[in-house]
């Protein structure tokens, strides 16, 4: 079997892993990580009824304002912000430069068995490195995904200054298709990381592949019947004589 053989699945790993760090790029910027259901009554402003909350900015459409898409930036220490905005700002970009190091280190690892890397020692050690990087990618994405949906489903409230224009609390709220995304390239990523830790055959090989003494290289190892003993050199293999009948 060549070694090339061996890492098929590995190969889509790495594909399933590039997928889903641009998942997990767009979930970090995606708005729509809340969206907030208000009414229409008792705000003059919000004409659309429905405001998205993300983890960078809360936006909402207006036909009364100069502009009819309004967004306020949220930064990672406004006082009025929840606990699990801030986190998430922090955890996705870290899972971006995770999963950023997890390509890298995946693509290496194909290099190794694709381009028949004469040194093999460190081969199953980038696999592992791969395969634990995309799993931490997978977590640090599905953290905060997780903490937004609990806040979703407890109706959490969050106290907006005046300039965004927001109320506190909305008549209800459902999770937005940033969470969806974001699910998505944890799964992807989960996937990636147990196929780069399943790869085996680079244990195997390297310890089946103990140097061995060789006499002659093109020969192989010397054999005590033929090369070690003097007296039989030169001499022809008794099994092919062949015997005079009279």
């Amino acid at each position: 079997m060549y070694l090339v053989q061996t890492a098929h699945p590995q190969f889509l790993g790495l594909l399933l892993g590039c997928l889903a760090w641009i998942f997990v790029m767009i979930t970090t910027g995606l708005n729509e990580w809340r969206l907030w259901y208000l009414d229409v009554g008792n705000t003059s402003v919000i004409t659309s009824g429905v405001a998205w909350v993300g983890i960078w900015r809360a936006c909402f459409y207006s036909h009364v304002l100069a502009k009819v898409e309004n967004c306020q930036s949220i930064s990672i220490a406004a006082p009025f912000a929840p606990a699990e905005i801030p986190v998430a700002q922090v955890l996705m970009m870290l899972a971006v430069v995770a999963g950023l190091v997890a390509n890298i280190c995946g693509a290496v690892a194909m290099r190794l068995v694709y381009f028949s890397v004469a040194d093999r020692r460190n081969m199953r050690l980038v696999f592992v490195l791969a395969g634990m990087l995309y799993l931490l990618t997978s977590g640090l994405c599905l953290v905060p995904l997780l903490w937004n949906i609990n806040s979703v489903a407890k109706n959490n409230t969050i106290d907006f200054p005046q300039e965004f224009q927001l109320p506190s609390a909305p008549v209800r709220q459902q999770i937005g298709s940033a969470i969806g995304v974001g699910i998505f390239a944890s799964v992807l990523s989960l996937i990636s990381g147990l196929l780069f830790l399943s790869y085996r055959y680079v244990c195997r090989s390297l310890r089946s592949q103990e140097p061995r003494d060789t006499g002659e290289p093109v020969l192989g190892p010397q054999t005590k019947t033929s090369l070690v003993n003097p007296e039989n050199h030169g001499r022809d293999n008794p099994a092919y004589l062949s015997e005079d009948v009279s």
